[in-house]
């Protein structure tokens, strides 16, 4: 029987990420796989295995002209942890096409860091160690004039999918109200969740913690425009964890810059972001550089997740551990 063909052209993702010596043995025992790196792949390279490609892993372009001449494909798989502008979704699913997305392997490791970083901003630690050294710090109830618990706090999430699901866990031992703002998500499943749905005016205003997890669709995009940034409640703990699109940037860094909340930010507009950046001088704000879900676990669970489901796919079974694209929603996401 003719082996199937796996095709990757996972760019950004590199060989290290997606493609180690186990997970190459293992989609060479499944299929003969063509693999190119660096780049998106060329169009030349897949036009000439379109015809006979049944798997493909990454971020390639497939318009409904290319499908067409694709009768042999069984599923796309994404390993990042978007939806990209650029599939037909509503044509794959039609075909039977499986759309998937690695973003719930990515999930715990931003969870995680959405928890860390909410402590650090609540008890101002990440200032503790400059006052340290250079002689300033004050001790026990003198140094935290400032500081807040998380314990039995409000909070609120403004989207409950992959982050938020894996986030919860984390919270409920610190006794914490838990809302959340979800428009695609009913009152009722989220009640049957444990959580409190609320409106958004309650989610900006009404918590001492907030998350900022909802992807960026077509609907909702700087949907967090200046108005209403400031009714965050004065004060509160804000973490940006999930698309920087979500919200007005620059309205949000100055909120910050003067000490209308505190805010965490993993995510921006344009990345890398410039050196000569004026984001760079924001006070009261805790920087990374989109570090909440790149860890090398999180990349062994994408492998783990994507080995299995193209296992299931090759065997005529339903895919059980990535992410199935809804044609509808999929084709309003806006993610980078």
């Amino acid at each position: 029987m003719k082996q199937p063909l796996i095709f990757l052209d996972p760019f950004p993702r590199n060989e290290a990420m997606v493609y180690t010596p186990d997970c190459a043995a293992a989609l060479a025992d499944m299929g003969n796989v063509v693999a190119h790196w660096g780049s998106r792949a060329p169009d030349a390279l897949v036009e000439e295995h379109l015809s006979e490609m049944t798997i493909l892993i990454g971020q390639t372009a497939m318009p409904k002209e290319r499908l067409d001449r694709a009768p042999n494909l069984r599923a796309i798989l994404n390993v990042k942890a978007n939806w990209e502008s650029n599939i037909d979704y509503a044509e794959c699913h039609a075909r039977g096409i499986q759309v998937l997305s690695a973003a719930p392997a990515m999930a715990p490791a931003v969870a995680e860091y959405c928890l860390g970083q909410a402590i650090m901003l609540l008890r101002g630690l990440h200032l503790a160690d400059p006052l340290f050294r250079s002689g300033k710090e004050a001790y026990g109830i003198a140094g935290n004039q400032q500081a807040k618990s998380l314990y039995g706090s409000d909070v609120a999430l403004l989207g409950y999918g992959n982050l938020g699901r894996a986030l919860v866990p984390l919270l409920r031992p610190f006794g914490v109200r838990l809302m959340v703002h979800d428009p695609w998500l009913s009152d009722g499943y989220l009640r049957s969740e444990g959580l409190e749905p609320v409106g958004l005016e309650t989610a900006l205003g009404g918590s001492d913690v907030l998350f900022l997890l909802a992807g960026v669709t077509s609907e909702n995009e700087g949907f967090l425009d200046r108005a209403m940034l400031e009714t965050i409640r004065k004060d509160a703990t804000v973490v940006l964890a999930s698309r920087a699109e979500i919200v007005n940037f620059d309205a949000f860094l100055d909120l910050v810059g003067n000490a209308r909340f505190r805010a965490a930010i993993d995510i921006f507009p344009e990345e890398p972001v410039p050196a000569d950046s004026p984001y760079r001088a924001t006070p009261n704000a805790l920087f990374s550089a989109h570090l909440a879900g790149g860890l090398t676990a999180s990349y062994a669970r994408i492998r783990e997740s994507m080995l299995d489901d193209i296992g299931q796919i090759l065997k005529g079974l339903p895919p059980l551990r990535m992410q199935k694209a809804d044609p509808k929603l999929a084709a309003k996401m806006r993610s980078r």
